[in-house]
């Protein structure tokens, strides 16, 4: 008798004691997310103060969608199309865009840094104030794309097409044949 009582006794302890990191997890979560602005799922339609940090869109055909003020934080729009799409102001520290195609978009005022944009194409794009310190435009083709007053401290211009491309200055216009800096 004495034995099974131990035993019993052994096994309620070892029940509570599991339950309670279990417990402290669960009142710990509720805390953390319940006290936050619900985070967007992935899956969700581009909109004013839509969160896609950590997303993967690569592939995409978002042509023409307005993403102004998005946080795309460390997410991947690899491949993605995003022609005359607007993205102005969007928190982009750490996305990737390689090999997209971001002709004619607007990103005026976007914190890209860090960015990879890699193979991408944005001819005539809008970059003005556009924060794209330490960002990685290896070949990418900025032809006729507006840098005025773009922070570039650090960015790899390395390959870069800026044939007719308006300098940070706002009046310089790179000269044809302007591959990896504004000649």
């Amino acid at each position: 008798m004495f034995y099974i009582q131990a035993v019993r006794g052994r096994h309620h302890t070892t029940d509570r004691a599991r339950r309670l990191p279990l417990l402290a997890l669960l009142a710990f979560l509720a805390l953390v997310l319940g006290g936050g602005p619900a985070l967007a799922a992935c899956t969700e339609p581009p909109g004013t103060g839509v969160d896609w940090r950590r997303c993967n869109l690569d592939g995409r055909d978002l042509a023409g969608a307005d993403l102004s003020g998005m946080q795309l934080r460390d997410a991947s729009l690899q491949r993605t199309n995003l022609e005359q799409a607007r993205l102005v102001g969007v928190e982009g520290t750490y996305v990737r865009f390689v090999s997209s195609n971001l002709n004619g978009a607007d990103l005026t005022g976007a914190t890209l840094r860090e960015a990879d944009f890699t193979r991408a194409t944005l001819r005539g794009a809008k970059l003005a104030r556009t924060d794209l310190r330490r960002a990685r435009l290896y070949r990418a083709d900025l032809t006729e794309a507006d840098l005025t007053g773009a922070m570039l401290g650090g960015t790899d211009f390395t390959g870069v097409n800026l044939a007719g491309a308006t300098w940070t200055d706002g009046t310089r216009i790179c000269a044809a044949g302007s591959v990896g800096s504004c000649q």
